[in-house]
């Protein structure tokens, strides 16, 4: 009996509207660069142009930056990866049933990098003024009790990046649910960066996020890299917490997947820079 060939080419396949998922090695690329412009651009406003008092951005300018790091590389990079450059982030949706497993470790490895690689940048160019020295200057990073700019204990850093970090993942899993406007979601992400940094900059220089922290720690050393665990417990936990509360709130992890020819797939909503909501990047 003849058989009838149903195999259809990339191309015809994407003309009908279905998705062809990005291969590992583009999502980890993505991920490094996006961390990686997130520590160079908001350490390195925080560094450089907060530097001068006259002219300087001040908490605003440098809560902005940071706000602006993500949402711009969110619509750079969202379709391909998800544009988490958190591993917070990663956990968080990994938890709320929004990114697959096989994706959690290399996404935290290469946010690392990411970071220290942007820190590593960061710290070449303030090395390059007569008035920088690493140990008065620093590099943005975290801290509690003497280690924050506003020596606040361990207990206040503590409960600060836990809530703030679930704060920040209720807005990402709400901004990206099939449910929420189509569009916004960058926005909305970003926005909710910018405010998590106007509020807990004086207390812990604002983590959320264990990547940013580690990054500038390993380049500072002593009390910053003494801190450092405080930036990835806090954070995780966080983001573990919204994550769960999420999924039981809304009764759904979100996630709608039809298979189609090995890695092909169409989703309705997992990604922080999915701006039209037709294609997103994570599988299960």
């Amino acid at each position: 009996m003849a058989t009838t060939n149903t195999t259809v080419s990339d191309a015809e396949f994407e003309e009908q509207g279905g998705y062809i998922a990005p291969t590992l090695g583009q999502r980890l690329g993505v991920e490094f660069l996006g961390t990686f412009w997130l520590v160079l651009g908001g350490c390195g406003s925080a560094v450089l142009a907060a530097a001068f008092p006259q002219v300087g951005i001040g908490l605003l300018g440098v809560s902005l930056a940071f706000g602006l790091t993500v949402l711009t590389m969110a619509f750079a990079f969202g379709h391909i990866s998800g544009g988490h450059f958190n591993p917070a982030v990663t956990v968080g949706l990994w938890v709320a049933g929004r990114q697959g497993p096989k994706f959690v470790l290399p996404y935290i490895v290469v946010q690392v990098l990411g970071a220290t690689a942007g820190a590593g940048v960061l710290y070449v160019i303030a090395s390059g003024s007569p008035t920088y020295q690493l140990a008065t200057n620093g590099l943005a990073a975290n801290g509690y009790a003497a280690g924050s700019p506003g020596h606040f204990t361990l207990g206040a850093a503590l409960i600060t990046e836990v809530v703030m970090t679930m704060l920040f993942l209720f807005i990402i899993l709400g901004a990206t649910d099939r449910r929420a406007a189509k569009g916004f979601g960058p926005l909305a992400i970003g926005l909710g960066l910018t405010l998590i940094h106007l509020i807990s900059i004086p207390v812990t220089n604002t983590s959320v996020n264990p990547a940013r922290s580690t990054g500038p720690a390993l380049f500072v050393g002593g009390q910053a890299l003494g801190q450092l665990w405080l930036f990835w417990v806090a954070p995780l936990v966080g983001a573990a917490l919204a994550g769960f509360t999420y999924r039981f709130l809304t009764g759904a992890s979100g996630l709608e997947t039809i298979a189609a020819q090995g890695q092909r797939i169409s989703q309705a909503t997992t990604s922080i820079g999915d701006v039209t909501s037709s294609r997103p990047p994570s599988e299960v």
